[in-house]
């Protein structure tokens, strides 16, 4: 079993309507339950309104974006003359430097201010377009590699999973780079998310395998760059259920020379029912793990895939 990394609670921001505050233009919120109920106890919720933190109050005059989509602007829907575009903005940049030992953000959805994409856009009185909300996009700008998603997002179930998985991903590499990044904890760091990687796409694993085999090679600066950002955009990418049974069967490899016929069937049949949706990915997953302990394998014992951190087991799996 990989040792176990320091204990330091994953902190996300999130927007602060959705915790319950009452702090919409209305004086009202959007308490979500899961975020409430089930991340707070894992995770610590920095809860952020930018709208009351730069001074609009509540309750205060709803805005919308107006204009270029690309470039919108935040103006008054009763008040034309009402411009918060540049303070939002301010803010914005603001806080994605104070902001800079998180680890994901959760944002409210179509806000002109936190809407991380579809938020309307009018000109003339009419929906001109979509845009992204002036203050998360400066966050998000700032920094490329925080996992983001918007409350909506997370009630599906396989988008809820990724990001959760990519919060305690990014949490490993910020703790990666707080130790002070070598080549050769990139290659122990690199060799423990193996499989995790494999499940997200067989280009995106071959590609970080390459840029750690030339480790050596490089500028560590440069490395690390590089593959921090090509080690996030991995993880973003979709993990489907072919991915994740290539994986399992890939597992089952080590163990060839081990089980027996029965206990190899059994395998087979619990990793084609998760392929084709009759069971959960964690049945499978467990089945590896209780053939492990009886037949422990070093390299399996690292992999992250197989033995996450409990908090992401507990959240991922409801294990």
């Amino acid at each position: 079993m990989s040792e176990p990394l320091p204990i330091e609670k994953p902190r996300i921001g999130v927007s602060a309507c959705l915790l319950g505050e009452r702090v919409r233009y209305d004086g009202e919120h959007k308490r979500d339950a899961f975020i409430c109920d089930t991340l707070d106890a894992v995770f610590e919720l920095l809860p952020v309104c930018p709208e009351v933190a730069v001074g609009m109050g509540v309750p205060r005059p709803p805005v919308r974006l107006t204009g270029d989509p690309a470039r919108p602007r935040a103006v008054g829907i009763d008040d034309p003359d009402l411009d918060v575009t540049a303070v939002l903005t301010a803010y914005g940049r603001r806080m994605a430097l104070e902001l800079d030992d998180i680890d994901g953000y959760i944002f409210k959805a179509r806000s002109p201010s936190c809407g991380t994409a579809r938020v309307k856009v009018f000109a003339e009185g009419r929906t001109r377009g979509q845009g992204t909300g002036l203050y998360a996009r400066e966050i998000m700008a700032r920094q490329p590699l925080l996992p983001v998603a918007e409350e909506e997002q997370l009630g599906d179930a396989a988008a809820r999973d990724n990001f959760i998985e990519r919060v305690f991903a990014h949490r490993r590499w910020r703790q990666l780079l707080a130790s002070g990044f070598t080549p050769d904890k990139l290659v122990v760091f690199h060799g423990r998310h193996k499989l995790s990687l494999m499940a997200h796409g067989a280009v995106h694993y071959r590609a970080l395998g390459r840029l750690t085999a030339q480790a050596g090679t490089q500028r560590p600066r440069q490395l690390c760059e590089q593959y921090g950002a090509g080690f996030m955009a991995a993880l973003k990418h979709p993990a489907t259920p072919k991915r994740h049974a290539n994986v399992l069967q890939h597992l089952m490899g080590y163990l060839k020379k081990r089980l027996d016929h029965d206990d190899k069937a059994e395998l087979l049949e619990m990793i084609d029912a998760y392929r084709l949706g009759q069971l959960p990915l964690i049945v499978p997953q467990t089945l590896l793990r209780h053939h492990f302990r009886r037949f422990p394998h070093p390299y399996v014992e690292q992999q992250l895939y197989l033995y996450p951190e409990h908090d992401e087991m507990r959240l991922r799996y409801n294990a």
